[in-house]
């Protein structure tokens, strides 16, 4: 994905190389030597093979460069990485494209729009991660706009006018017609969801959808955030409770906690809960799971999925993050979608997708109509050994958990 040394650099133990990203995750390799670089083998977005070294470099003492087989590519880390022209390892260099000599972050893809238009890479303000040009700013430099991170702040001149922000109108959308058609090669981690999603689509499965009243579950959560802030947890959310109450269900349903062997013939029910959370990523859908869900407290829970969201933001989640898996949850609401068809993340044999929840009127018991915060679930399940009324019965616990949050007591 991106060097962090050039050739002819000095190294020293533990220095960051360079980013590499598999079909898992995206990781740092760092030196385990003292050293300095000879030559790079592979270029920004190369693909690089399997057992090939991935630079060479002289060790003091040393008279010729040295192959590095702690730096040969892995299966668990190098294999994927995402394959584009050493011209365009170049211009991340520093040369082609039209950069400049200062050093430019950017994707292949937003270079070859930079290229194509003859753009100095280095002229262009970016607004990505870590100063990261992207298509965007490219195309908002082409256009002659400003890009909105930049917006200047403007004052007028009478002493009691309040500071006016300077009108800064979105990106111009371009069209192919102005650009032109891009194409790009299906790879990484984005290949790696194709090929789950074709091995998913050959299991039959079936839908239930049901509605879950959220308000003491929403009322406890506002009352147990303020401690939680006191353990260091900053970010309490509704999901640890979802993630706990869906742990407490798959005990009273192990069969729901099971996975089946590729060719049919095998049913293991697993003895841990290690509950996935699907999350939409700049490197695309990842579901990092909390583990051993079972064993522990809401604020461990709590502080696993911040530390797992924060990671799958930065595209720094783990391969043992991703692995492991035996139930998934999808959060579609926090985009606003109400229901939703889930796909099953195999082996495992269920998801669960929820909805946005939503102040609904709705009767109680007594007949008298009231405001009440609804959330939708919509459940995914094997048909091949997941009968609708074992779903059911599933879901009628976890729905019993959320809408009564004091029953969990008992069995944490």
């Amino acid at each position: 994905m991106q060097w962090f040394v050039e050739a002819g650099d000095s190294v020293e133990q533990f220095d960051k190389l360079c980013e590499v990203q598999s079909d898992k995750a995206t990781v740092e390799i760092t030196s385990p030597f003292v050293g300095r670089i000879t030559s790079l083998e592979y270029g920004t977005g190369d693909v690089a093979k399997v057992g090939k070294p991935l630079l060479y470099w002289t060790v003091p003492g040393g008279a010729a460069a040295v192959e590095t087989p702690a730096l040969a590519a892995a299966a668990t880390s190098a294999v994927g990485i995402t394959a584009a022209s050493r011209a365009t390892a170049a211009a991340s260099n520093g040369g082609g494209s039209g950069d400049s000599g200062r050093r430019v972050l950017a994707t292949p893809a937003t270079r070859a729009i930079a290229k194509e238009h003859g753009i100095d890479l280095s002229l262009v303000t970016g607004t990505g991660r870590d100063d990261r040009v992207t298509k965007e700013d490219v195309l908002a430099h082409l256009s002659g706009e400003v890009p909105a991170a930049t917006a200047s702040i403007s004052t007028t001149t009478a002493p009691a006018a309040p500071a006016a922000r300077a009108l800064v109108p979105p990106p111009r959308a371009v069209g192919a017609s102005a650009m032109g058609d891009i194409t790009e090669p299906i790879k990484g981690i984005r290949k790696a969801m194709m090929a789950q999603m074709n091995l998913a689509n050959a299991v039959p499965c079936f839908l239930l959808c049901d509605e879950v009243r959220m308000d003491n579950l929403i009322a406890c959560r506002m009352q147990l955030k303020p401690l939680a802030e006191k353990y260091g947890v900053s970010k309490f959310t509704l999901m640890p409770l979802i993630i706990k109450a869906t742990s407490m269900a798959l005990a009273e349903h192990p069969l729901l906690n099971s996975s089946v062997s590729e060719d049919g013939t095998t049913l293991i029910k697993k003895g841990t809960h290690n509950i996935g959370l699907a999350m939409d990523t700049p490197n695309g859908l990842l579901v990092p799971n909390v583990k051993d869900v079972r064993s522990k407290s809401l604020l461990e829970i709590a502080a696993d999925l911040q530390r797992l969201q924060t990671d799958a933001s930065a595209g720094k989640l783990s391969v043992a993050d991703l692995k492991g898996g035996t139930f998934s949850i999808s959060n579609i609401g926090n985009l606003g979608g109400t229901y939703t068809g889930p796909v099953i993340n195999l082996p495992e044999v269920a998801i669960g997708g929820l909805g946005k929840t939503r102040p609904t009127p709705k009767y109680d018991a007594d007949g008298n109509l009231g405001k009440a915060s609804i959330m939708n679930v919509s459940w995914s399940a094997d048909h091949r050994v997941i009968d609708g009324a074992t779903m059911a019965r599933f879901s009628n616990t976890w729905i019993g958990y959320l809408e009564n949050p004091s029953n969990m007591l008992l069995h944490l």
